[in-house]
């Protein structure tokens, strides 16, 4: 809810938000992937893609100066933030104002690269019993050093969320939606690919982003799918033997599963497994389709 009372929130254009970190003697850290979005039609793109209702529940990582939380929680019913940097905490605080929907944490959203913070997840929690939304959406912002992890832990986490609309660096934006038997396609693909439907909506230049990063952006949206995710018999499994095959990907596929770590199997025995499943063991793994890196898992981890 918005006191009826409360200012609206500034305008944070470029020299605005310039004016304004300076001012308070900040600077943004470039290890945290602090580059603010400040072409103000992009932060409204961002919004109508996210379609918020008063139903929805979202997720914001990266807080930053709050100026696209002001927005979400405008048109959501609540909003979780989440900042790991105490300074644009304390200023994303004034810019929300006296928003009585908005919770800002002060944490990093990851206990580690393979796992969110529980603090977060419990925050969350609360959020969601109090509220009962209908929907939970991840909409973000997000700092290039976690932009991957985050969105692969919320795929393989249990927080039915119903899309994901975030900016990423243009290099991971290109992995997430690549096609079989091109240069992007990877185990970061095939992985978001099991779990969900990928699309990258807009590209953004340096320009709409202060500081400059040195790279593009895109904005892309994330429809998670369940039903992909219930095909698997353990999907985090499935991310490590992702991690692993594709640490070979020079090698043929055959050669690459003979040098998974763990259960290994001789070149017979990959060989025949191969030949079971119809796949050419000469082919490098980044030839194969969604569908038959599900199959080649179930059928190498099945005791």
């Amino acid at each position: 809810m918005i006191d009826p009372d409360a200012p609206a929130a500034p305008r944070q254009t470029r020299s605005f938000l310039r004016d304004l970190i300076q001012a308070r003697g900040l600077k943004p850290k470039t290890k945290l992937g602090q580059n603010f979005l400040v072409d103000l039609n992009l932060l409204d793109f961002i919004l109508r893609h996210a379609d918020l209702t008063p139903d929805d529940l979202v997720i914001e990582v990266g807080t930053g100066t709050g100026s696209l939380t002001a927005k979400l929680a405008d048109a959501a019913g609540a909003v979780l933030s989440v900042e790991i940097d105490p300074a644009f905490h304390a200023l994303a605080q004034q810019t929300i104002g006296r928003r009585t929907n908005t919770v800002l944490m002060r944490a990093d959203a990851l206990k580690s690269k393979n796992q969110l913070n529980p603090e977060v997840l419990a925050q969350l929690q609360k959020l969601r019993d109090r509220l009962e939304p209908k929907q939970i959406k991840l909409v973000s912002n997000l700092p290039y050093a976690v932009a991957t992890p985050v969105i692969c832990n919320f795929l393989l986490g249990e927080i039915p969320l119903e899309r994901m609309v975030v900016t990423v660096q243009w290099e991971i934006a290109a992995k997430l939606a690549a096609w079989p038997g091109t240069a992007d396609y990877g185990a970061l693909t095939v992985l978001v690919q099991s779990l969900a439907d990928v699309e990258i909506r807009r590209r953004l230049p340096p320009t709409v982003f202060w500081p400059r990063p040195k790279v593009d952006s895109a904005i892309v949206r994330i429809w998670p799918r369940p039903e992909r995710k219930a095909q698997l018999s353990d999907a985090r499994l499935f991310r490590e033997f992702l991690r692993d095959l594709y640490a070979h990907r020079r090698k043929n596929l055959r050669s690459a599963l003979c040098a998974l770590p763990g259960r290994r199997r001789d070149k017979t025995a990959v060989a025949a497994l191969l030949a079971s499943l119809g796949l050419d063991g000469n082919v490098r793994a980044e030839t194969l389709g969604i569908d038959e890196h599900r199959r080649l898992f179930e059928a190498w981890v099945r005791p």
